[in-house]
């Protein structure tokens, strides 16, 4: 059992309650059970768990970490954010605030489209309230959003060329 329609299905099974029953014990109405179960309506681990409880059951959630593999560009840039990241302080970003904003600028002129655009106006705002922990977010995050705006990065010329390219030696 994998997906959580799967999981109340399964528990359901187990009990031998039926979605009526279901739905009279829990208040969820049965059209909603029914959806739940046949993948058509989203079922939160909170929903999941109020059914489940309703059965004798709780839901147990098992988180466990999972090697990200990005492609061989995108590696590179979170490799090199990452880095930068470890000397990401507010007295840096002080000192480099001028250079990112210059370089938002600069990349302003030649992007185009979105999701670019968009991410550069994130980027500003985030050098410009002087947000560290957004940026290390986009700077180290592994999702698409901070894929996306590492694509469009006014980091560039703030590592040394020798840490960058011992960054990238080792990246390969």
């Amino acid at each position: 059992m994998t997906n959580r329609g799967d999981v109340l299905r399964g528990v359901m099974l187990e009990t031998g309650i039926t979605q009526s029953e279901l739905s009279r014990i829990s208040g969820v109405r049965q059209p909603s059970i029914s959806q739940f179960l046949s993948g058509q309506g989203h079922l939160s681990d909170d929903m999941l768990d109020r059914l489940l409880s309703c059965m004798g059951y709780r839901l147990e959630v098992v988180r466990r970490p999972v090697k990200q593999g990005l492609g061989r560009s995108p590696e590179r840039s979170w490799r090199l954010h990452r880095q930068l990241s470890t000397h990401l302080t507010p007295g840096t970003l002080r000192k480099w605030r001028r250079v990112m904003l210059r370089n938002v600028h600069r990349l302003r002129e030649s992007t185009r489209g979105q999701p670019h655009l968009r991410n550069l106006d994130r980027w500003q705002r985030l050098i410009q309230d002087g947000d560290l922990l957004g940026l290390r977010r986009v700077m180290t995050g592994l999702d698409t959003d901070s894929v996306q705006m590492r694509e469009v990065s006014p980091m560039g010329g703030l590592l040394s060329q020798e840490e960058r390219a011992e960054v990238l030696r080792l990246a390969s």
